[in-house]
């Protein structure tokens, strides 16, 4: 029986990341459009705004790409080649693109690790240790509203797939793939102040 993770496009699992550490653009760019269609899994417009975020920066980081693809073949050689530059609207859109997949990664890890708590909760508190931060007295009740709006942890499940055994194993190894991928991208900002101003 097949499960979400067997339908995604590009699970982060297969971004190639080099032995330096350089993450592959175009994979890690499907692996992340895949990652936006986890929240159709929650039922709720109200999750609309963090997927129109995620795709607005998947767009501004594609459209860099297919210009400059002998520049951009990975995350590192794109935000150095804009680094020289007045316009780094692919840079900003990475920056923030990897903000939101760490709220992800955290609010999926804090499911995981607490088998009792709604989704809300531990979405909440995906949100409060990473996005809150950035986000502005406007924007904040946005999302926190939509952490409300989360389904039960029950019917997020089954809607993962009817495999809970196998869904949990995909889930945990998506899940450690991304938060090495989110990880090596934010030492690499901080590396260069590259986030400076963005």
């Amino acid at each position: 029986m097949s499960t979400f993770f067997d339908e995604m496009q590009k699970s982060f699992t297969d971004v190639p990341v080099s032995a330096d550490k350089k993450v592959s653009t175009s994979e890690f760019l499907e692996a992340s459009e895949s990652l936006v269609k986890l929240f159709d899994l929650f039922g709720s417009s109200a999750f609309s705004v963090v997927q129109n975020d995620m795709n607005g920066n998947i767009k501004k980081i594609r459209e860099y790409l297919l210009k400059n693809p002998a520049n951009a073949a990975t995350l590192q050689d794109l935000v150095l080649a804009e680094a020289g530059t007045k316009s780094k609207t692919a840079t900003q859109g990475l920056l923030w693109l990897s903000r939101g997949l760490q709220f992800t990664a955290e609010s999926l890890k804090e499911t995981i690790d607490n088998p009792t708590k709604e989704l809300s909760d531990t979405f909440t508190a995906g949100y409060n240790k990473t996005l809150v931060k950035y986000h502005s007295f406007v924007v904040k009740p946005v999302f926190k509203l939509a952490m409300k709006a989360c389904p039960y942890r029950k019917d997020f499940f089954a809607k993962l797939g009817a495999d809970q055994t196998k869904v949990l194993a995909q889930l945990k190894a998506w899940l450690a793939a991304l938060q090495n991928i989110v990880s090596i991208i934010f030492e690499f900002f901080a590396s260069g102040n590259y986030g400076k101003g963005l």
